[in-house]
């Protein structure tokens, strides 16, 4: 069969059927719409006086919740250029812990500002080189405006930990959990060579639903959800001396098939005794090192439980991996991986052990280790969701304490470092040329977003607001601020809001990073997706019957999604 070819230019198709194209100013609204409406979702949970969203997933589970990242991460957003605001909220959350909100809000209004100069056709090249160049100056005026503190100064500390958790649920009781979490952060963080390191993982947090977040309390060791695994053995040991194996007391299974010929019930019992001779014979290795507590990786016997408990040992199995590594930093014991290598000096120390009921569980703690490199929080709330959202603010506020003890210097807090940073931009961008000077003037607007926002939050008025804050600042009071429980300008290190540098850096730096890629962006490409399987062409076949992959254009008798038309080519 010839197909004849009619002369003239012919549509050269290079895109799948169906696949969209948006090019030029279109795809860069488009990109930009998406951002500020990523930006306007999370606007009114900024600050103090900030508003919580409830979440619903397609399971029915509820989240309360105003941390940026976690509102962010359970919407599902679906616009590509959406997804890059969602992501700076992730890394601020991973690098820096708190922020999160305040770097989408940036992103937000860096764009709305670079979409004002575009409509002016100011080509988006020379706002990402001046939004770059502002950016760069913005984190010197920030460390200029920051102060150097003492990395493990407790009232420093507490301070930030507190500011951390003003603006979440946990607001009421932040005293009491600051206390805690400096405490904690402190035990765990190792100093090499006059500098700090923490690892946050060296905390471990647990939660559990019921009394109130004053019963929350900081465990000097572990905490296990497990329970003691037999019930003659005892459930509490002091001056507990503490193996820790990651070997099964169990009898290994061959890895063949393996058949044993059995002629009378002696040979049975002489089978079943050697079993049981083996299994004593590891729990002795156990008794002969001295420990009068085991935690175990794996699964323990039936009868290797029985020998334990006639030995008096408390034991726990199937203890998670990252809970031994954590054990092994609080009680100073090494994990042993062949019972032939437990010996005296292999065992840990802690002066309780004990099991203890906690609501419907029951839960074994380890404590009074004395130099405990990994510790526990145990938080309580009067609900699951409550609990839940405790969980995120003390992850924020140990996260702070952990970056001021490993980068101590701090700025204050209500938006004061954004705005001195933006006056100094304002002034530096009148020594540029060329129309990067606009950009860099749309960059300081945008950093001002933060203290705009906190004051609309808080029921202020918010023009009245940031003309009598930039007043304060060009008359040099770096440290005034939107104080929003006050509902005024104020001075922010007398109210003790504080913060850590290194959260304002992540957060201009994330801002400035999505923006520019977004700006970059003047094409998108979707390629619609594949209908089926590859292979055959099925003609008209697309959807319908279930189960039979679709079949198209099939109308008519119903139960099968109707044969009607099969729009075959055959």
């Amino acid at each position: 069969m010839s197909v004849q070819v009619p002369k003239g230019n012919l549509p050269v198709v290079l895109l799948k059927e169906g696949s969209t194209e948006n090019k030029g100013r279109e795809a860069q609204k488009n990109n930009i719409a998406a951002a500020k409406i990523i930006a306007e979702i999370v606007h009114s949970s900024l600050g103090p006086r900030g508003m919580d969203k409830m979440l619903v997933d397609s399971l029915g589970d509820v989240t309360i919740t105003n941390d940026g990242a976690t509102i962010l991460k359970e919407i599902d957003v679906q616009h590509p250029a959406a997804k890059m605001l969602v992501e700076i909220s992730k890394t601020t959350d991973s690098e820096v812990g708190d922020g999160t909100t305040s770097a989408v809000i940036l992103a937000g209004a860096l764009l709305e500002n670079a979409e004002s100069l575009i409509n002016q056709d100011v080509h988006p090249t020379v706002i990402v080189d001046g939004y770059r160049k502002a950016q760069k100056k913005a984190l010197h005026f920030l460390k200029e405006i920051a102060e150097e503190v003492t990395a493990n100064d407790k009232s420093i500390l507490m301070k930030i930990a507190k500011t951390s958790m003003q603006t979440k649920l946990v607001k009421k009781e932040s005293d009491h959990l600051a206390e805690l979490i400096v405490k904690a952060v402190v035990s765990v963080a190792e100093k090499d060579t006059g500098a700090f390191t923490v690892d946050e993982d060296d905390v471990k947090v647990e939660k559990k639903a019921g009394g109130s977040m004053k019963d929350s309390l900081l465990v000097e060791g572990i905490v296990l959800d497990k329970e003691v695994v037999h019930g003659g053995m005892p459930k509490k040991i002091t001056e507990a001396k503490i193996a820790l194996i990651n070997t099964a007391l169990e009898i290994d299974k061959t890895e063949f098939d393996a058949k044993i010929n059995i002629s009378n019930p002696q040979q049975m019992k002489t089978f079943l005794d050697e079993e049981n001779r083996m299994l004593k014979n590891m729990v002795d290795k156990v008794i002969g090192s001295g420990a009068n507590v085991l935690l175990c990786q794996k699964g323990v016997d039936d009868m290797a439980q029985h020998y334990l408990a006639r030995a008096g040992i408390l034991t726990v199995r199937r203890v998670k991996e990252s809970d031994m590594t954590k054990l092994a930093k609080a009680t100073g014991a090494r994990i042993v991986t062949n019972l032939d290598d437990l010996f005296e000096k292999d065992l840990g120390a802690a002066n309780l052990v004990e099991e203890r009921k906690i609501e419907e569980d029951r839960w074994v703690f380890v404590e009074g280790c004395k130099n405990p490199k990994a510790v526990t929080l145990l938080l309580r709330g009067g609900s699951q969701r409550v609990v839940d959202e405790v969980e995120r603010s003390v992850h924020d506020a140990l996260m702070v304490v952990k970056d001021v003890m490993e980068n101590p210097s701090i700025v204050a807090g209500g938006g004061a470092p954004e705005t001195f940073a933006a006056t100094r931009l304002r002034n530096w961008a009148k020594s540029l040329e060329g129309r990067e000077q606009l950009a860099v003037e749309k960059f300081a607007d945008s950093l001002e977003a933060i203290p705009l926002t906190l004051s609309e939050n808080a029921g202020m008025d918010p023009i009245d607001t940031l003309t009598n804050l930039r007043a304060k600042q060009l008359k040099g009071e770096k440290w005034t601020g939107v104080d929003v429980m006050k509902a005024k300008v104020g001075n922010m290190k007398s109210s003790e809001i504080i913060e850590p540098l290194a959260v304002k850096n992540q957060i201009v730096s994330a801002a400035t990073e999505a923006a520019c890629m977004i700006l970059r962006i003047d094409d998108v490409i979707a390629v619609a997706k594949s209908a089926g399987p590859p292979g055959g062409d099925m003609g008209g076949m697309g959807g319908g019957m279930p189960g039979m992959g679709g079949m198209g254009g099939m109308g008519g008798m119903p139960g099968m999604g109707g044969m009607g038309d099969m729009g075959m080519d055959m």
